[in-house]
């Protein structure tokens, strides 16, 4: 005589285990994350089909553009003239329906031009505050480095903590606030250096390079002196933004990813801990401001990929742009013509990638 089994008859499943169980739970948040991070993004695409009606080629720069915005990161672009640095940056302003100011800065200038100053109205008998440029969303300091150090570090409180103090009065700037600077290499006639408490306040700085032979051919096909120039369609609002600024915050990183930032960091202050014969070449290592940034890029990175997770090859595509200037190289490098990109390129190529 057979015995019927019912499904009453077989053991109860034992409980996921707490690591199986974590597992799960990250699953399931990344692929909410991912949803998040597609439904977020839609003006993205549209503000790079604009700017790809106005610049050829240049993926690397709009990209880096892009990730300015997603993290609130100023960017320092760096590059010969003619290379469409300043383009770039006016193309991206009128893409976002906010404010803009161009400052150009000119050996002659004085804080007072970029920041504003206390103007005495006799009627009233009291100082009124005429506010500056400064005073807006989005700001293209064209050719940075042609002013001196004096007017350079005018934006030194406007871009750490986003506030300008004018006499004994302090304003607050916009949210989306965001320094887009240009620069000639150092080595053009006047020019001046940046000062270093201001070089490590770019979360990026940009080396924007020639285009290549089949670019610069549609750039001559594209470019008609007797047309008007291109009309830019506001595809992307401020709330936008900031909206896409919450997801990327929120986008997963596993903490073995976190570990290889500390590495990558800690490898241009203490190069022979990762037996990295660099010491000599390197008289300052990076400042925790790129382990800071390199985190925040790297999750922009993932989010423009469509992810809801960093791999590690975002952080090692964020890492050159993260780190140059912030690696200050020893006069042996110098002489050697060993650069601060050769010393990053080691050490990504030396410290294991989890």
């Amino acid at each position: 005589m057979t015995t019927e089994t019912t499904s009453s008859s077989f053991p109860p499943l034992p409980p996921l285990s707490a690591d199986l169980q974590a597992s799960t739970d990250t699953f399931t948040a990344i692929q909410t994350l991912a949803e998040k991070v597609r439904l977020s993004s839609a003006w993205v695409g549209l503000l790079r089909q604009e700017m790809a009606r106005v610049i050829i080629g240049q993926e690397h720069l709009v990209e880096r553009l892009l990730v300015g915005l997603l993290t609130g990161g100023h960017i320092l672009l760096e590059g010969l003239p003619g290379l469409a640095k300043t383009l770039a940056v006016k193309t991206l302003a009128m893409g976002v329906q906010s404010d803009f100011q161009r400052i150009q800065f000119t050996p002659d200038m004085l804080p007072a031009d970029i920041l504003g100053t206390q103007i005495y109205n006799p009627k009233d008998t009291a100082f009124e505050i005429k506010q500056g440029p400064i005073f807006s969303s989005l700001i293209l300091a064209d050719e940075i480095n042609r002013a001196p150090a004096k007017v350079q570090s005018a934006l030194l409180e406007a871009m750490q903590e986003k506030q300008v103090t004018i006499g004994d009065t302090t304003f607050r700037l916009p949210e989306l606030f965001l320094v887009l600077a240009t620069q000639n290499p150092i080595e053009q006639e006047g020019t001046y250096p940046l000062p270093e408490a201001q070089v490590d306040r770019f979360m990026l700085k940009v080396v924007v390079k020639y285009p290549s032979r089949s670019e610069e051919r549609m750039i001559l096909d594209a470019v008609n002196h007797t047309d008007s120039p291109i009309k830019i369609n506001p595809v992307a609002s401020p709330a936008d933004i900031l909206a896409s600024r919450q997801v990327v915050d929120a986008i997963y990183m596993d903490d073995k990813i976190k570990d290889y930032i500390v590495s990558l960091v800690f490898a241009t202050r203490d190069p022979k801990s990762f037996k990295l014969d660099l010491h000599d070449y390197i008289e300052t290592g990076a400042s925790p401001r790129a382990t800071i940034n390199l985190k925040a890029v790297a999750k922009a990175l993932a989010f423009l990929a469509g992810r809801g997770y960093v791999t590690p090859d975002d952080v090692k595509a964020a890492a050159m742009d993260v780190m140059r200037h912030r690696l200050r190289i020893s006069y042996e490098a110098e002489a050697e013509g060993i650069s601060s990109e050769e010393i990053i390129q080691k050490i990504l190529d030396t410290v294991p990638v989890p």
